[in-house]
């Protein structure tokens, strides 16, 4: 075999002619836009779609969570599959059940119709970012990749930047069904490009068997804690965790000793940048996902303001995430990705200490300059560490490498809102946030803003931890 050439018949970025590499960066942008832009337009949706169908604030719910669960249920699978089966065939899969099941959405007529439809998109999520990644590394040299995981990671960021204000307006004009036809025609336009533009199939691992023993086991272990966290405080929360644990803990031992796992566990035990730059990525999704939404309440429910008004002080955070991500996936090329990394995480840190004295009087400019802080920290960590990942596994893994940082970030968006919402249920209980509440809740706010800085502080040493990349 050529040493360009990946198995499967597909050269890596080195032999690739410039105009496809283009392509699939064309399709894998696009697809990362779908999926978050997806999302973040349809929370804008729920109370019209809770309406047309009277669904209930539980049954509401699961039309968020059903999509959640099944895309982190999936991801790393389907990451394996992909290496196995070929990264453009699972790909397309993925689109194509995205694209069939979203238009089949539009035409949702009761409240459990789209709860089902909505984890059955979640499945095709899994597959399109459990391969985008993985696409993009397989045909970009390694002085490149830095600059185009850079524009994918602010793919990410656009879409969910965009996703409010677009669902809003599609919703307010047109109807909530439009989000689903836009979103339809979209993804039937990226699998005309692959179709047409994407030549051959990019697998790494041809010949190995697919572990659905441990597929199970990551599934059962994903499940069991997502749905622990959402029950939390609650000692049945406590217990679906516990569960999650020991299912997990059984997933590491099989994948130390079965022939082809899912997961390789050596890659963590051997592979420090890999290990170290995954942990970091769990941390810092722990001590951000939350922001957003503990100050939209505060925005709205303590400074009285509109959802409108909120929403664009928090937008400043992603737009400068969507700007600066190019620049520093870019640098991460030249510079080590553990030195821009942790400069980001360490950034991030200061936005977020900002927090930790906020009070009802604080000035709103001093919030927008916070939020721009974390934006810059977030785009500086988060390019180069996704370079670092990539980079640092060999090419018959990247599918799987691209689905464990995917399940680093949803693991770490649900750790976040787990430590908001058992604070909400420590300070504040099962009531709702009104005046006489508002003291408790500027606690709970100012708690779990410093409980976000001390883990990025951690993540910080997490992310020098790793060593170098190109040593």
């Amino acid at each position: 075999m050529s040493p360009g050439r990946i198995p499967g018949g597909f050269e890596t970025g080195g032999e690739l002619a410039s105009s496809d590499r283009r392509s699939v960066l064309i399709v894998a942008t696009v697809a990362s836009f779908l999926t978050p832009f997806l999302g973040s337009a349809v929370n804008i949706a729920l109370p019209s779609i809770g309406q047309e169908f009277d669904m209930d604030a539980v049954l509401l719910s699961w039309v968020t969570t059903s999509y959640l669960l099944a895309a982190a249920m999936f991801l790393l699978p389907f990451g394996r599959l992909s290496d196995l089966l070929g990264r453009k065939r699972v790909f397309l899969w993925g689109m194509a059940v995205l694209t069939l099941v979203t238009a089949v959405l539009s035409l949702s007529f009761s409240g459990w119709m789209v709860v089902i439809l909505r984890f059955v998109q979640g499945i095709g999520a899994a597959m399109v970012f459990g391969t985008g990644l993985a696409l993009l590394t397989a045909v970009y040299p390694k002085e490149e990749r830095g600059t185009v995981l850079g524009f994918n990671v602010a793919a990410v960021y656009i879409g969910l930047s965009l996703g409010p204000f677009l669902g809003g307006v599609i919703t307010e004009q047109l109807g909530w069904r439009w989000i689903f036809i836009f979103i339809a025609l979209l993804g039937l336009l990226v699998i005309v490009i692959t179709l047409w533009k994407v030549r051959g199939d990019l697998a790494g691992s041809k010949g190995e068997r697919f572990d659905v023993q441990g597929a199970v086991l990551y599934s059962l272990s994903i499940t069991l804690v997502l749905l622990g966290f959402s029950a939390l405080p609650g000692s049945g929360g406590i217990a679906l965790i516990a569960a999650g644990a020991l299912a997990g803990l059984l997933f590491l031992f099989w994948g130390s000793w079965a022939k082809d796992p899912v997961l390789d566990v050596n890659m963590f035990r051997n592979n420090r940048v890999f290990a170290y730059s995954n942990l970091a990525a769990l941390i810092h999704y722990s001590a951000t996902f939350a922001i957003a939404f503990l100050l939209s309440l505060y925005l709205q429910y303590v400074r009285g303001m509109s959802p409108q008004e909120a929403g664009l002080v928090i937008l400043v955070q992603p737009i400068m995430m969507a700007i600066f991500s190019p620049l520093t996936g870019r640098l991460s090329d030249v510079v080590e990705p553990r030195l821009v990394a942790s400069v980001g995480m360490a950034i991030t840190t200061v936005g977020l200490a900002a927090f930790v004295l906020l009070t009802p009087e604080t000035d709103i400019l001093l919030i927008t300059w916070a939020l721009v802080v974390i934006g810059i920290g977030y785009a500086l960590f988060s390019s180069p560490n996704t370079n670092a990942v990539m980079s640092s596994v060999e090419a018959r893994a990247y599918g799987v490498a691209s689905g464990t940082i995917g399940t680093m970030r949803l693991l770490g968006q649900v750790f976040s809102m787990g430590i908001a919402t058992v604070l909400f249920s420590v300070f504040i209980g099962r009531e709702q946030i009104t005046p006489p509440l508002h003291d408790e809740f500027m606690m709970a706010v100012n708690v779990a803003f410093g409980i976000f800085t001390v883990l990025c502080f951690f993540g910080i040493l997490a992310s020098m931890a790793r060593g170098s990349l190109r040593d």
